[in-house]
């Protein structure tokens, strides 16, 4: 049975998209990692609790088959703040979000780091 369970989670594994917008905050990622992980020993692992390794299995698939989207229909595809699905992902890629960090440093952050990053190149053309 766990070479069984082994062969569904990988199955999975191989259905569900990465989002290379992201990167190291990736679900997929994330699951790859988790069953990796859980399954060392590939088919001859042993599960200790397999109703619970059943059920952690449904969820995903549930999850992966947009299983609830498509139950509950939703009238609108936008959010609460009336943006699309498409404007929420660009907002969360992990490109804009090192960029928001860079916008929201204070200003004695910024000048404190451009102050130590000029003083470190001074030091080293000093030095012979």
């Amino acid at each position: 049975m766990a070479a069984t369970r082994y062969r569904l989670f990988l199955r999975l594994c191989e259905e569900w998209r990465l989002e290379p917008s992201k990167r190291g905050r990736d679900l997929g990622e994330h699951l790859r990692a988790r069953v990796a992980a859980a399954f060392r020993e590939g088919e001859h692992t042993q599960i200790a609790d397999p109703e619970k390794c059943d059920q952690m299995y449904e969820s995903l698939v549930r999850m992966n088959t947009n299983y609830f989207q498509k139950k509950y229909p939703r009238r609108q595809n936008t959010s609460f703040t009336g943006m699309t699905a498409e404007d929420c992902r660009l907002i969360l890629s992990t490109d804009n979000l090192e960029a928001m960090e860079d916008i929201n440093k204070s200003f004695f952050k910024k000048f404190f780091e451009k102050f130590a990053n000029k003083n470190a190149d001074e030091q080293g053309k000093l030095q012979p």
